[in-house]
């Protein structure tokens, strides 16, 4: 009797399974707040021109994308995630553990971020250096020595005299975000490498090393301003003092509004990110869970559609959108990989 009971319940969960999986005809995205813009008119092409559903796509930052895309397998867990930094190793872990077992990175662009302004004053010239000592929660004693001290500076004059005399007030994305992940690495972890006793703690304890040049201060010169940069956009026109950070393609599509700022020495530009020479510049990826290739129909047509040279190609139409192209070669060997669906995480 038992057994007979075990093999209906097994039999009801499989029924129940192909249902949901039938339930679903569209493929769901979330992740990168940054990535969306381009995600979002690929999808609206790929609905507009196959026969396949335009795709759902929800904006949840790139931390909250990959909690979400490693959750699971099966129609209740996304199928790919945008992401603006490249997976973590604890991501991996997540998918491990739950059963993600095999994924496909697809590397799409490149973007700048933009330390921005309202273009109702100057734009404004900074170094790394001075974006670390005006944001992070412990910086060198101004007086000398050796020492950190909880930041001091209340206005950006006292981080550089060149600086205008106005408050500190930066409004940014949280921790959840890709683009706040690579704002302290590429701009504050490479400011706070000027000071070279702090770079020598990096080969005796790079945990330390990291604390102290990748956290944010937290009284209030730096404001968490959600995944959402039209909110930082509406602050920044209300408040022209303040500044804001967020991705060169949302800087490329408000370039009425705000401008962005120099970066030793280097404005944020199309073609100073694509040539590298502007420094707070980084790529941008998806993430696809190969076990849904097949079960949701049109992913492998809607990666083959964002992975086109119509699409992201140096005349393509993300590139309209302010999506920085990669190499023609670096193209051919991405698209490559999308097409023979060869995962290149394998998170076992």
């Amino acid at each position: 009797m038992f057994r007979k009971s075990f093999i209906l319940a097994i039999m009801l969960m499989v029924a129940s399974l192909g249902s949901a999986q039938a339930a679903r005809d569209y493929i769901n995205i979330v992740g990168s707040s940054t990535v969306y813009p381009f995600a979002t008119v690929v999808a609206e092409t790929f609905g507009k021109t196959t026969g396949f559903k335009t795709p759902k796509i929800e904006s949840t930052g790139t931390g909250g994308g990959f909690k979400l895309f490693c959750g699971g397998v099966g129609v209740a867990h996304p199928d790919i995630t945008n992401a603006s930094r490249a997976i973590k190793k604890s991501e991996i872990d997540l998918c491990r553990a739950n059963g993600v077992v095999e994924v496909i990175e697809v590397k799409i662009g490149y973007d700048g971020i933009a330390i921005a302004n309202s273009k109702k004053t100057t734009a404004l010239r900074f170094s790394r250096k001075d974006l670390f000592l005006a944001l992070a929660k412990n910086v060198p004693d101004p007086r000398g020595g050796e020492k950190l001290v909880p930041n001091p500076y209340k206005t950006w004059k006292q981080v550089n005299s060149k600086l205008p005399n106005i408050a500190i007030e930066v409004l940014g994305p949280p921790p959840t975000s890709g683009t706040r992940d690579a704002f302290v690495e590429l701009a504050m972890e490479a400011g706070c490498k000027n000071f070279d006793w702090i770079a020598a703690i990096e080969k005796r304890d790079e945990k330390q090393y990291k604390a102290i040049c990748q956290t944010i201060r937290e009284d209030g010169a730096y404001v968490d301003a959600s995944e959402n940069d039209n909110l930082i956009l509406q602050k920044l026109q209300t408040n022209p003092k303040a500044l804001g950070i967020f991705g060169f393609n949302f800087l490329d599509q408000n370039i009425d509004k705000v401008q962005g700022s120099i970066i030793d020495g280097v404005a944020p530009t199309f073609d100073t990110i694509a040539d590298h020479s502007y420094s707070i510049s980084r790529p941008l990826f998806f993430y696809v869970k190969k076990a849904h290739v097949g079960m949701i129909p049109g992913i492998k047509e809607y990666l083959n559609e964002f992975t086109s040279e119509k699409a992201w190609g140096d005349e393509g139409y993300l590139s309209d959108r302010g999506l920085v192209p990669l190499p023609a070669a670096e193209r051919a060997e991405v698209a490559q990989t999308v097409k023979q669906l060869k995962a290149n995480i394998i998170c076992n």
